[in-house]
């Protein structure tokens, strides 16, 4: 009996073991939306309707890039979390301080802030949490390194924190599921201030990335798209060398794949 317990057990291990292991299909045929928009990039998708992963550029894909503004998904759960941010009514005032992006220039809530992509009240935030306890947050749920090097305030921004578009998407779908280490109402009301848009069929939950301190410009749009039929997950991550004049490629090449597999609607 104990013999034939083992051989249940150790079978039972090599099952999962190979049920985990995930084949990623690659997609040359995406390089079009890329080089149509005179950028180097990838995008990373799981479409869960039927089970197909999907990748174009492997190695990029698997390489570590700062999170810059994607940060603000987890950063709010860590926010919440520590009771730094009480819910989504809660005013969080500007301090007159004038920055270049309009939308940054008045009182925040934290749906706005997720909205306008507020960095000043992320560092708030960070400064509020403290050094230690964003260093046990990080290490917590695993997010990309989960390193901090540079003062508190910026360490997803200078080039300390980075992650892969794999574990980007990874990070989302627990997200999705609420298996992340916090309060199912912190998970739900994240999720609730990250929608884009939606239809009667979809809904769009997404943020954007800038790496603009650093000399590597990278841009960011992750996310996923809801369907009845199952959740399409997805991380695009370009090279930004035009600054500004790139930052529209993020969504736009992004919406074109999206569109191509019929996650989201065409125009």
């Amino acid at each position: 009996m104990y013999h034939r317990m083992l051989l249940l057990f150790a079978f039972s291990g090599l099952g999962t073991a190979l049920f985990a292991q995930t084949v990623w299909q690659e997609r040359p045929d995406w390089v079009h939306f890329f080089t149509d928009a005179g950028v180097r990039g990838t995008i990373v998708i799981i479409d869960e309707r039927t089970n197909a992963h999907w990748v174009f550029d492997e190695a990029r894909a698997s390489k570590r890039f700062v999170p810059a503004s994607t940060f603000k998904i987890p950063h709010a759960l860590f926010a919440l979390d520590a009771g730094v941010v009480r819910d989504e009514f809660q005013i969080f005032p500007w301090d007159s301080t004038e920055y270049a992006i309009p939308s940054w220039n008045q009182d925040q809530t934290l749906r706005s802030s997720m909205r306008n992509s507020t960095v000043w009240l992320y560092q708030e935030f960070a400064r509020e949490i403290g050094m230690e306890h964003e260093r046990e947050y990080l290490q917590r749920i695993g997010y990309g390194n989960a390193a901090i090097g540079g003062p508190v305030d910026t360490f997803w921004l200078d080039g300390s924190l980075q992650i892969t578009a794999h574990e980007e998407v990874e990070f989302l779908q627990r997200l999705y599921r609420n298996t992340l280490p916090f309060k199912v109402e912190h998970q739900r009301l994240v999720k609730d201030v990250l929608i884009n848009a939606a239809g009667r069929e979809w809904i769009l939950r997404a943020k954007t990335g800038w790496s603009a301190r650093v000399e590597e410009k990278v841009g960011w749009w992750v996310g996923w798209v809801e369907r009845p039929d199952g959740a399409v997950f997805f991380a695009l991550n370009i090279d930004m060398p035009g600054d500004g004049a790139d930052a529209p490629k993020r969504e736009s090449i992004a919406r074109a794949i999206l569109q191509s597999i019929r996650a989201l609607p065409g125009e």
